[in-house]
């Protein structure tokens, strides 16, 4: 289960104000537990722990260890798979992507179910020889795959709302 001790965190922000509160109490295995929960390195929280860095994490490392933690209950493939190298991709293009993707509400599971929402309004037929060539003996085929510039586009849309 998703954020089962300390909830799901709705920023970088929040999770960092988690960590110095249990820093403060001297509580070093609640902090691998706010990383692990959060998707973040264990050799990061230790640095903090440490005071090698000055935080647990960075709105990028936030967004992406959310996406992380909920890729591993998803198993998402093929497809899927690149649809989440798209909407990490996006999360180190934009600050604004981050701090998105890490918002309570939002989610893996939400985005690819946008993504495929559009797949199934927008098939289109595979033409007879290509059929014929794939070995398919159907009469008719359809699909609806967005391209990498759409795909981008439905990520933005359902993370960012533009």
């Amino acid at each position: 289960m998703l954020y089962e001790k300390f909830g799901e965190f709705d920023s970088a922000e929040e999770i960092n104000a988690a960590a110095f509160g249990q820093k403060a109490e001297g509580d070093t295995d609640a902090i691998f537990v706010i990383a692990q929960e959060n998707g973040l390195d264990r050799e990061d929280a230790q640095d903090f722990i440490d005071g090698v860095t000055p935080e647990l994490c960075s709105m990028l490392s936030a967004a992406l260890g959310k996406l992380k933690v909920e890729s591993a209950e998803l198993k998402p493939a093929e497809i899927m798979e690149d649809w989440l190298s798209y909407i990490m991709i996006r999360c180190g293009e934009s600050v604004d992507m981050a701090a998105a993707v890490r918002k309570k509400g939002k989610s893996l599971k939400g985005c690819i179910a946008a993504l495929l929402k559009w797949s199934f309004g927008n098939q289109h037929p595979v033409d007879g020889k290509i059929l014929k060539a794939a070995g398919v003996t159907a009469s008719r085929c359809t699909l609806g795959i967005p391209g990498m510039a759409t795909a981008r586009q439905i990520i933005t849309e359902y993370y960012l709302g533009k």
